[in-house]
């Protein structure tokens, strides 16, 4: 009875020891993700010299060159691991795996298999992974990506090697967002009027929010439109908010209208969009001073609200 309880305790430590291995460098030490086509290192981590960078984006749809060792530190030779990836056939390399520890024993080693499975021999296992990355990963957030897995020998999973995985588009909202987050302090800085800056604020967490939902472009669409050429400073800034309340009135009554367009009351509901249109006309005059870039806009949209109601 005693010796099953210890087998038992013993299988409880081992699986435990496995969940904490797992990606914290107990069997991959190292490794180094690299752009295939270019050579750009874009992720090394080495546990053993306390290295984890991440250098440029990874992204969906490249080919990646993953080179890592696996150290084994106990020989168990009836014990057999495989090292596993998911990674697509590499349209410039011919197979999945080269090998650089020549005298490291592997068992029915083909490098055009996805899958490399050897005994478990004190010694270290030097690799290189060549593949691409699924084109779908990571469409619109960023996505923990595996890039090869180590497996056991009951198939319990032993350590791995992943990288975050994003698309071109999501980078460039990064980017841009990082952009607009420095103007941001910039304007603050400077004493830009808080009414200005808040707004600023607001659109970027906004743009924010849109890019966690998955609206990438959309997002980026509504971080271009900050560009605004003469930031107000206090005195100004009363007129700047005039033009936005103005345009929240115009959408505001489009809404009502549109809502009660069934109702038979569409003659008053033109009249009330009408009377928004030539306050608007006034506004876009007087923001025209301060700022053309905005009075230009809000000339546009006037124009497309009187192309909405006949006028």
């Amino acid at each position: 009875m005693a010796i099953i309880f210890a087998l038992m305790l013993l299988i409880s430590f081992s699986q435990i020891y496995y969940i904490q291995a797992v990606g914290q460098g107990e069997w991959i030490s190292k490794y180094r993700i690299e752009n295939l086509g270019s050579g750009q290192l874009m992720k090394e981590v080495d546990f053993n010299a306390n290295i984890d960078r991440d250098l440029a984006p990874i992204f969906a749809g490249a080919e990646v060159n993953v080179t890592f060792s696996v150290d084994i530190e106990t020989t168990a030779s009836y014990a057999k691991l495989t090292l596993r990836t998911n990674l697509q056939h590499s349209s410039i390399q011919q197979g999945y795996w080269e090998l650089h520890s020549m005298d490291y024993p592997l068992l029915d080693y083909n490098p055009n298999s996805q899958l490399v499975e050897f005994n478990q021999v004190r010694g270290t296992l030097e690799l290189s992974l060549y593949g691409k990355i699924p084109s779908t990963t990571g469409s619109n957030v960023p996505v923990d990506y595996i890039f090869v897995t180590l497996y056991g020998p009951s198939g319990e999973t032993l350590d791995l090697i992943e990288g975050s995985v994003i698309t071109a588009a999501l980078d460039e909202f990064q980017t841009l967002l990082e952009q607009k987050e420095e103007k941001l302090q910039s304007m603050k800085d400077s004493g830009v009027d808080p009414g200005f800056t808040d707004l600023y604020e607001n659109m970027l967490e906004q743009a924010q929010w849109e890019a966690d939902q998955g609206q990438v472009e959309s997002a980026i669409r509504l971080l271009n439109s900050l560009e605004v050429s003469n930031e107000p400073v206090s005195g100004i800034m009363e007129a700047l908010f005039l033009p936005i309340v103005g345009i929240v009135g115009v959408l505001a009554a489009i809404f009502v209208f549109l809502y009660f367009r069934g109702r038979g009351q569409i003659q008053y509901m033109l009249a009330v969009v009408e009377d928004q249109i030539k306050d608007l006309e006034g506004l876009t005059l007087r923001v025209s001073k301060i700022d053309r870039s905005i009075g230009t806009r809000l000339e546009g949209i006037k124009d497309r609200l009187k192309s909405l109601v006949g006028m």
